[in-house]
C-alpha cells in the first residue's frame, strides 16, 4: 500500500504534530555528539611532560638546597634536541660520585616516580594523566579509541536490526536508558581496563540512540522536507561539538565532564513517560502489517494534526477499510532482518556502494587533519577548523542537494575529495605551507559532505522493513574508517603513507560506483523489499524534450481503464456491507413457492 500517496495525507501530512515530534528527535543528535566528541578531550596528550625526578637516582651526598627547579631538572632529566626534556628517561648517577658534571658517566633509566604534565587543553586531568598512559603505555590511548569505535560498529549493526524487529521507539528507549546508566558508570572507573570496557559498552548504546532517532525523523517527513530535517539534526551535533571546549574548561576533571555529557541522555529518558514525544513510526507499522497498531497510530496523528479521520469518509470507502482490504485479517505481522539482503540485488548493491563512500569520507579525514596538526600544534586550531568545515558542509548540502540531486552532489564530493587527496599526496613537498593548508581544508570540507550525504542517501533508498539494519551496516563502515586513524597511531604513524594512498585510490574508484546508484530526490521512501528492488538509476544524460520518438515497430498498447485499487475498494466495501447484521434494506422474499423447470413445462403442455 502506497503510504506516501494514500495514508500520509489523510493523517495530516507533515502537520504540526509531525513537526513537534521531529523537533524532539533533534535533541538525541545533540546528546550523542556531546558524548562522541568528548573522547577527544579524554585522550588528549599534554603538549609537554617529563619524568618526575627521583632523588634515589642521585648520589647520596647530593643536596638540593642550593639548586633551582630548572637546574635540578637539568641534572635529573636528559635533554633531547628539538623536543626539550625527555618524556621517558631519567639520569642515574653512580652512588658514591660527588661530581655532577656531564663528564661523569651517567646511566639513562625509565621513569620511576611517574610524570609531571603541563596543562591540558580544557581539562586538568583526563584518561591519559589519570593512569599515566605515556611512553610504554602509550598504545592504550589509540586502543581506547578503537574500542570505542568497535562499540559503535556493534551498536549500529545490532541495534539497527533491533529497530527493524521491535520498532524505532523501543530501540530508541532501550538505547538511551542503557547509555545513560553506562555513562554514569564510566565516571566511577578505577582503572584503564574498566574505562575501556565501559566506553565500549556505552558506544554500543550511543549508536542505537543516533540510528533510531535518525530513521524515525525521516520517516515522519514528506519528500520536500526530508533534507532540511536531516541537516538541522546535523547542526544540533555541530552545536554540541562547539559547546564542548567551554564545558571542558568549566568541568576541569574528566569524571565531571563525563557526568555533564551524560546529563542530556538522562533527560531523554523522559521520553519513556510521554509517548507522544517519540511515537512509533506509522510507516514501519504499516510496512510490517501491524494493522491494529497502524489504525491506533493514524488516529492519533490525524487528531493531533487537526485532521478528521472518521470511520467513513464516504459510503463504502475509507482509509481504514482500505487498509483492511489490502491486508487480510488472517495475515500475521512480519518483521524482516538484514539477512533478507541475500535474496536482493539492487538493495544489496546500494548498501555496499554507500558503505564504501562513507568509509572513504570518514577514513580519509585523518589525512587532512594530520596536515592541520603540521600547520599548527595548537589543539584548538584543528578542532575549530573541523567545526567550521562541518558547518560549511551542512550549508553546502542544504543549498545544493535538493536542487541538483543526491547522486550528483555525492559524486561531486567524491571527486573533490579525491583530487585534494591526490594533490597532497603527490605535491606536498613542492607546495608552500599555505597551499597545503588550503587543500587540506577543502578536502576536509568535502569529505565531511561526502559522509553526510552518504548517510542521508542510504536512509532514503533503503526499504522501511530493513532500513534499520541496512543503515546500520552503512554507518558501521563509517566507524571502520574512523578507527583506521587510531590504527595508524597504534603503529606510531608507520603506515601513514600507505593509508593515504589506499584512501585516495578508493576515492577515485568511488566515482565509478556512485554512477550505479538511483536518485531519490522528490521520491517517496521505499517500504517493501519489492519497492527497494524497483529502484533504478537514472540515465547519465537526460534526453531532449523536443526530440520526436517515433515507434520503429508498433506503438505500445493503450492502457486499459481497469484500476485494481478501485476494484479492491469495491470488494472491501461489499464484503463489509454483507457482513453487517442489520442491512439498510431488506430483500423481499416471495411467499409463494417457485415452480421448478419440470413443473413449469407440464403447465405449459396442459395450457396448449
Amino acid at each position: 500500500m502506497d503510504y506516501e500517496a494514500k495514508v500520509f495525507p489523510h493523517s495530516g501530512g507533515y502537520g504540526r504534530y509531525n513537526k513537534l515530534v521531529v523537533a524532539f528527535s533533534w535533541f538525541p543528535s545533540f546528546a550523542v555528539m556531546f558524548n562522541l566528541f568528548s573522547d577527544v578531550f579524554y585522550t588528549a596528550i599534554p603538549d609537554a611532560y617529563h619524568c618526575k625526578p627521583d632523588p634515589r637516582l642521585l648520589p647520596s651526598a647530593f643536596l638540593l638546597t642550593n639548586l633551582s627547579k630548572s637546574a635540578y631538572l637539568k641534572l635529573t632529566v636528559p635533554w633531547v634536541n628539538g623536543t626539550g626534556l625527555s618524556h621517558c628517561e631519567l639520569y642515574k648517577y653512580p652512588p658514591n660520585s660527588s661530581d655532577l658534571s656531564e663528564s661523569v658517566p651517567r646511566e639513562k633509566v625509565s621513569c620511576t616516580e611517574g610524570w609531571e604534565y603541563a596543562r591540558l587543553s580544557g581539562l586538568q586531568s583526563n584518561f591519559v594523566t589519570e593512569w599515566n598512559l605515556v611512553c610504554g603505555d602509550y598504545w592504550k590511548i589509540p586502543l581506547q579509541h578503537i574500542c570505542f569505535m568497535t562499540g559503535w560498529i556493534l551498536g549500529y549493526i545490532f541495534i539497527g536490526s533491533l529497530c527493524d524487529w521491535l520498532g524505532r521507539r523501543r530501540g530508541f528507549l532501550l538505547s538511551v536508558t542503557l547509555s545513560s546508566v553506562l555513562g554514569m558508570a564510566v565516571c566511577l572507573s578505577n582503572s584503564a581496563v574498566v574505562f575501556l570496557l565501559l566506553r565500549l559498552s556505552q558506544g554500543i548504546m550511543l549508536a542505537g540512540v543516533f540510528l533510531s532517532s535518525y530513521i524515525a525523523r525521516l520517516e515522519l517527513c514528506d519528500p520536500p522536507h526530508r533534507l532540511m530535517v536531516a541537516m538541522i539534526g546535523g547542526f544540533f551535533g555541530i552545536f554540541a561539538e562547539l559547546l564542548l571546549p567551554g564545558v571542558a574548561v568549566l568541568c576541569r576533571d574528566w569524571p565531571v565532564l563525563q557526568a555533564v555529557t551524560t546529563l542530556p541522555l538522562l533527560l531523554l529518558v523522559s521520553y519513556w513517560c510521554c509517548a507522544s514525544l517519540f511515537p512509533e513510526s506509522p510507516r514501519w507499522l504499516l510496512a510490517t502489517a501491524q494493522i491494529p497498531e497502524v489504525k491506533r497510530s493514524l488516529r492519533e496523528f490525524s487528531s493531533r494534526n487537526g485532521e478528521c479521520l472518521p470511520d467513513e469518509l464516504f459510503p463504502g470507502e475509507t482509509l481504514l477499510s482500505e487498509i483492511d482490504s489490502v491486508f487480510d485479517e488472517e495475515r500475521q505481522p512480519r518483521c524482516y532482518s538484514i539477512l533478507e539482503l541475500r535474496h536482493t540485488r539492487i538493495i544489496w548493491k546500494n548498501c555496499l556502494i554507500l558503505s564504501f563512500t562513507l568509509l572513504i569520507g570518514t577514513g580519509i579525514q585523518y589525512c587532512f587533519t594530520r596536515n592541520l596538526h603540521a600547520s599548527s600544534t595548537n589543539f584548538y586550531f584543528s578542532y575549530f577548523v573541523r567545526i567550521a568545515t562541518g558547518t560549511l558542509a551542512c550549508i553546502f548540502i542544504c543549498s545544493t542537494v535538493n536542487h541538483f540531486g543526491r547522486r550528483s552532489m555525492l559524486l561531486l564530493s567524491a571527486i573533490v575529495t579525491g583530487l585534494s587527496s591526490l594533490l597532497l599526496l603527490a605535491l606536498t613537498q613542492y607546495l608552500r605551507g599555505g597551499l597545503v593548508l588550503v587543500l587540506s581544508i577543502v578536502g576536509l570540507l568535502f569529505s565531511q559532505a561526502l559522509a553526510m550525504v552518504s548517510i542521508f542517501f542510504a536512509c532514503e533508498v533503503m526499504p522501511t522493513v530493513v532500513r534499520g539494519g541496512c543503515l546500520g551496516l552503512v554507518l558501521a563502515a563509517g566507524c571502520v574508517g574512523m578507527a583506521a586513524s587510531s590504527l595508524m597511531e597504534l603503529q606510531n604513524n608507520g603506515g601513514y603513507f600507505l593509508h593515504h594512498v589506499i584512501f585516495a585510490s578508493f576515492a577515485v574508484l568511488s566515482v565509478l560506483s556512485i554512477m550505479l546508484l538511483p536518485e531519490s530526490k522528490r521520491k517517496p521512501l521505499p517500504d517493501s523489499l519489492k519497492d527497494g528492488e524497483n529502484q533504478r538509476r537514472p540515465p547519465l544524460f537526460s534526453s531532449r524534450a523536443d526530440r520526436v520518438n517515433l515507434p520503429l515497430l508498433s506503438p505500445r498498447p493503450q492502457l486499459s481503464d481497469y484500476n485494481p485499487d478501485n476494484y479492491s475498494r469495491l470488494v472491501s466495501a461489499t464484503r463489509k456491507m454483507l457482513s453487517k447484521d442489520s442491512l439498510p434494506y431488506r430483500i423481499a422474499v416471495p411467499t409463494h413457492r417457485l415452480l421448478s423447470d419440470s413443473e413449469a413445462q407440464g403447465q405449459e403442455s396442459l395450457q396448449q
